[in-house]
C-alpha cells in the first residue's frame, strides 16, 4: 500500500474506532440508565447488553479498528490484518445494517440518545467499515471462506437461544421461541445463515474482481 493510501486507511480506522466505541458506550449507558424503570439491576443490564448480535459485532469492529491502529504488529494485529478476517468483519457488520434497516427498523421508533445510538450501530459503523474494506483491506479471498464465516453466526445463534431459554428473553423477534416456537425459529435461522453464505460469496466475488482490476 502506498504512503497516501496507508495514511487514508489509518484515518478511516480512526473514524471507525471513534464511531464504534462511542456507539457502544452510549448504548451501554442508555441500558444501565434505564434500569430503574425496567426492573433490572445494573449487572443484569450489562449482561443483557451482551446478548445482541448488533452489540457483539460492533464490538468486534471496535476491537479490529483499535488493534489495527495501536497494535498492528501484535499477534492479534497480524490476525486482524488477514484478508479473510477483514472480510468476515465487513460481512458481519453489513448483516447488522441490513437486518436492522430491512426488518427491525419498523418495529420501534427510538428517540433522543437512543436514536443516535441506533443510527451509529446500524448505519454509520456498518457503512464506514464496508467502505474501509472495499477501499483499503487486502482482497486475497477464496470461495471456501464464505462457508468458514458461518462459524460466528452459528455460535451466536446457539448462544442467543441458550440465554433466551435460561433468561426468558430473546434479543430478536425472528428467534423468539416463546412467540414462534422452535420450528419457525430454526427456519428463520436457516434463512439467515443462507443470507450469510450468499453475501459471503458476493464478498469473495467482489474481492476477486478487484484483484483482477489491480493486476
Amino acid at each position: 500500500m502506498i504512503a497516501g493510501n496507508k495514511a487514508a486507511a489509518r484515518f478511516s480506522l480512526f473514524i471507525i474506532a471513534i464511531s464504534s466505541w462511542t456507539a457502544l458506550m452510549l448504548q451501554l449507558y442508555i441500558m444501565v440508565n434505564n434500569t430503574p424503570g425496567n426492573g433490572m439491576t445494573t449487572w443484569q443490564a450489562v449482561a443483557r447488553f451482551f446478548i445482541f448480535f448488533t452489540i457483539l459485532t460492533n464490538l468486534l469492529v471496535a476491537l479490529y479498528a483499535a488493534v489495527r491502529l495501536l497494535l498492528p504488529s501484535s499477534r492479534l494485529g497480524i490476525l486482524f490484518s488477514k484478508p479473510s478476517f477483514s472480510a468476515a468483519v465487513a460481512l458481519y457488520i453489513l448483516i447488522v445494517g441490513l437486518v436492522y434497516n430491512i426488518i427491525l427498523r419498523k418495529e420501534w421508533n427510538p428517540q433522543g440518545m437512543q436514536k443516535i445510538a441506533d443510527e451509529l450501530l446500524h448505519v454509520i459503523v456498518p457503512l464506514l467499515f464496508v467502505v474501509y474494506w472495499f477501499l483499503f483491506a487486502a482482497k486475497d479471498l477464496q470461495w471456501k471462506h464464505s462457508f468458514y464465516w458461518l462459524l460466528y453466526p452459528a455460535v451466536y445463534l446457539a448462544y442467543a437461544l441458550f440465554r433466551g431459554a435460561t433468561e426468558n428473553f430473546y434479543p430478536y423477534p425472528f428467534i423468539d421461541v416463546n412467540r414462534l416456537g422452535y420450528g419457525p425459529v430454526f427456519r428463520n435461522a436457516t434463512g439467515m445463515l443462507l443470507a450469510f453464505v450468499l453475501l459471503g460469496l458476493l464478498f469473495v466475488f467482489t474481492a476477486k474482481r478487484l484483484q483482477q482490476k489491480d493486476n
